[in-house]
């Protein structure tokens, strides 16, 4: 049994979807050096009729050539810009094509393709024009620091919004894409997921959450628990100065 499997049980299958209305959902993954696990996640998503995007931030290990053999449409940057700065190019890539929506995810392994599904059937029949995912059902798969620096980043910013989002450090999302086009964010890394959160309550955008598997295993992390946790330090006081929305 595949890890992705394993953690697939922890919640009900999700329904089954019309590919022809899948056409009009993208899900977009930044990838950095990650051969490892990109071409499994792009065959998994396209098995699922599901159209990928894979925005290569900078690798050096070939991940662009592998997604695109897998059968995943490839935006090369040259230099590592950082998660925020990809996803930014990712959903502009998403409204020039036309596309009503967006699933974001990892390209790490921890995120199980299937659940793209998840998001794709609660956003048709609520309308909800951003979910995101909550891992918090399978928490305890989570490393112990990571679960911490996550829980204190999710209560800094949920104190700071009008909307109660569980598990806002989940980049496991779905964004309407006139939604997000709507707001920028001004971090590169990963604070911009934060910035991206409170911008949108600011402007009043419906947010929901998904339950979604946590799979963490033996790879490597590009998230770094203190130095991310200054990051999105600077982010909060960056966004908290800047000048408000009028009433």
């Amino acid at each position: 049994m595949k890890r992705s499997d394993r953690n697939r049980l922890q919640l009900p299958a999700p329904t089954v979807m019309d590919p022809l209305m899948l056409q009009n959902y993208l899900a977009i993954m930044p990838a950095y050096n990650e051969s490892r696990f990109i071409e499994r996640l792009v065959r998994e998503l396209r098995e699922l009729s599901v159209q990928v995007l894979v925005v290569d931030d900078g690798s050096t290990d070939g991940t662009g050539d592998l997604a695109e053999a897998a059968g995943a449409h490839v935006i090369r940057l040259e230099k590592n810009g950082g998660k925020g700065a990809a996803l930014s190019r990712g959903f502009e890539y998403a409204e020039k094509e036309g596309y009503d929506a967006v699933v974001t995810l990892d390209s790490d392994g921890q995120h199980d393709p299937h659940d793209v599904l998840r998001f794709f059937d609660i956003y048709n029949r609520t309308g909800i024009p951003v979910l995101v995912g909550n891992r918090t059902i399978d928490r305890k798969r989570m490393p112990w620091i990571r679960r911490r620096t996550n829980d204190w980043m999710s209560a800094m910013l949920n104190r700071h919004m009008k909307q109660y989002i569980a598990d806002t450090q989940n980049g496991f999302r779905l964004y309407q894409t006139d939604v997000i086009n709507m707001v920028r964010s001004d971090s590169t890394g990963f604070a911009a997921e934060s910035e991206i959160l409170l911008k949108l309550d600011e402007i009043g955008i419906r947010m929901g959450s998904v339950p979604v598997a946590a799979i963490y295993g033996t790879e490597k992390s590009y998230i770094r628990p203190l130095h991310d946790t200054r990051l999105f330090f600077a982010m909060l006081r960056r966004y908290l100065r800047r000048p408000r929305f009028a009433a």
